[in-house]
């Protein structure tokens, strides 16, 4: 019987939290390791595990699995999140390729300063507002099933419901005028899997804090500051 993943990463979202997601959709424990100093770090490299020299890293069936898209795609097929033929897995990519271009304007908003933040922020919910959202609210609307997808739960349900979450974050009310994501809302974080991970205790990670921020910093050696989009 294999093993539970594991994953390594920092204790924070980061680009490993997607995965999480997408494990907790599925129903697939998985272990932790997080990288709290540089000697960590630097021990996965030279033992070669980080094909890129980049985390995350996931341990999953006797492999090493780096870059971000490639672990995701894995698990997506692996547990059946990845639609039922070649033209639901395009729609799926596409769907899930978009999400991530609106993840890729949070993704760093923590190591901005404030200044940056307050403008990010801006930026955040007028591209999730005028370009993201009314994609997949009209998606959804004409699609006409509970699913972006098909008739089934995929790994493009999970994504877009992260993103939302993520969105929400720097603006609560953002999905005001979107009724059909209103219900998709409502609907995927109904999904047992979804509603569990959602719970307090689970391994979904909380907005990254500055102890999280000086940790990626130190363990990365990022000594430049990041600017905004």
């Amino acid at each position: 019987m294999a093993g539970k993943p594991k994953l390594y990463y920092f204790d924070g979202r980061g680009k490993m939290e997607s995965i999480r997601w997408l494990l907790a959709a599925a129903g697939v424990e998985f272990e932790e390791e997080f990288l709290e100093s540089r000697e960590q770090y630097e021990n996965l490299l030279q033992g070669g595990s980080l094909l890129f020299q980049q985390v995350p890293m996931v341990e999953i069936d006797g492999m090493k699995m780096v870059q971000t898209r490639a672990i995701l795609s894995y698990i997506a097929a692996k547990y059946s999140l990845y639609g039922k033929d070649l033209k639901e897995r395009a729609l799926i990519d596409m769907y899930v390729g978009g999400t991530d271009d609106l993840m890729g304007f949070i993704l760093m908003f923590p190591f901005l300063s404030a200044e940056d933040k307050e403008k990010q922020r801006a930026v955040i919910v007028e591209k999730a507002t005028s370009r993201y959202f009314p994609v997949y609210e009209k998606v959804l609307r004409d699609h006409g099933q509970d699913f972006l997808v098909g008739n089934s739960f995929s790994w493009a349900d999970v994504h877009l419901l992260e993103a939302i979450l993520m969105v929400e974050e720097k603006k609560s009310d953002v999905l005001s005028g979107f009724p059909q994501l209103q219900a998709f809302k409502a609907r995927i974080s109904s999904t047992p899997t979804i509603k569990k991970f959602l719970q307090p205790g689970s391994q979904r990670k909380p907005v990254p804090d500055d102890k999280y921020v000086e940790t990626v910093r130190r363990v990365l050696r990022m000594y430049y500051d990041i600017k905004a989009n």
